[in-house]
């Protein structure tokens, strides 16, 4: 039988963390960075009463939601793209800007995303070294060649906890060659408070060199619908919609994501709980010498360095009690850490009692 051949794809494929255990039914979820709280009330009615035709096809430009984006964020309708999760735009950008003659500078602990669609575009991944975990601008500059196209970056970013301040984000951008796309991933803008942050859509809605990513997986509790936009320059946008799918985002999701737009309480909750519940964690955490980054997105990095148990070790007692953390071994290539992911009362108040479990044998 003969094979049609094809070019077999030099990448490491994405593993997400795991979201089962063998031979449990009730586990506790703490590696995805989902929201904690669910999904607005708002999305569940209007879900349940609204007379949904699901044999015909959704708005292909996503007007109705675009136009929601638009009037919450105060920006131009005309700049913001829909797609099937950011993941798909990232994609998508790989897909416009990049060639095999192509560098893309993304920092050595990202989101996996960005590497994976720019290989698959042909470009070459440099990865710029970070400093305790955190994104360094001088390191980045220092990889910019004549062949560079892209930097990607997640601010705060996943999965370290950490990110740029304002002026150090500025500074970047000033710093970059006008002709490199920045690409800042606003992926956990809505949970940041810290007084010196600034989200990437705040700082560059006007710069044409830049776009920003968006998604409703965190705190907005759509993730399995898949939703997210993009906002960038008009010339970028339209092309943009030269490639994009044609009915990429369903009905449900559309109209899901329209409602949590407009619920601003459940929001409110979600940013309290979060801080709430963050800073309980990492006081906790911290009297068994388990480090962690200060509190900013709905997750910490879990250092173990200083833990008399080993971050393995840890993972797999904590699953032996129903409770999934993500590993950064594999994938991310992070040694002896785990990536928690703050998660509701109850399962916070379950993940504590099983922490004292384990350290107290």
């Amino acid at each position: 039988m003969t094979t049609v051949k094809f070019k077999k794809p030099n990448i490491e494929a994405y593993k997400p963390g795991k979201s089962a255990i063998r031979k449990l039914k009730k586990i506790i979820k703490l590696s995805a960075n989902e929201s904690a709280l669910g999904v607005s009330p708002r999305v569940k009615k209007v879900i349940s009463k609204k007379n949904l035709n699901f044999f015909r096809y959704p708005d292909g430009k996503s007007k109705k939601l675009i136009y929601q984006i638009s009037k919450k964020f105060k920006c131009n309708k005309d700049k913001i793209i829909c797609g099937a999760g950011s993941d798909e735009i990232i994609q998508m950008l790989c897909q416009l800007f990049l060639n095999p003659r192509n560098e893309v500078i993304v920092p050595q602990f990202s989101f996996l995303m960005y590497r994976i669609y720019a290989k698959i575009a042909g470009a070459k991944v440099i990865f710029a070294k970070e400093k305790n975990f955190k994104i360094s601008i001088a390191e980045i500059l220092k990889k910019v060649t004549k062949k560079t196209k892209i930097v990607f970056l997640a601010n705060p970013n996943n999965p370290t906890g950490t990110y740029l301040n304002r002026f150090e984000i500025t500074q970047l951008r000033k710093k970059l060659r006008q002709n490199i796309l920045l690409v800042v991933d606003d992926a956990y803008a809505e949970y940041m408070k810290n007084i010196d942050y600034r989200s990437g859509l705040d700082l560059f809605k006007n710069k044409s060199n830049v776009f920003v990513l968006r998604t409703f997986s965190k705190i907005y509790g759509l993730a399995s619908l898949r939703v997210g936009w993009g906002y960038g320059d008009k010339k970028i946008i339209k092309n943009l919609y030269l490639i994009k799918p044609p009915f990429n985002i369903n009905e449900v999701a559309q109209l899901a994501a329209i409602e949590s737009l407009k619920d601003k309480k459940f929001i409110a909750r979600s940013i309290k709980h979060n801080i709430i519940y963050a800073k309980k964690l990492k006081i906790f955490l911290n009297k068994f010498n388990i480090r962690s980054n200060d509190v900013s997105a709905n997750f910490f990095l879990l250092d173990f360095s200083k833990s008399k148990f080993k971050a393995k070790y840890f993972y797999e007692k904590l699953k032996t009690k129903g409770i999934i953390l993500r590993s950064t071994e594999y994938g991310y290539k992070i040694k002896n850490k785990l990536r928690l992911t703050i998660g509701s009362r109850t399962d916070c108040l379950k993940f504590i009692r099983a922490v004292e479990s384990i350290i107290k044998k």
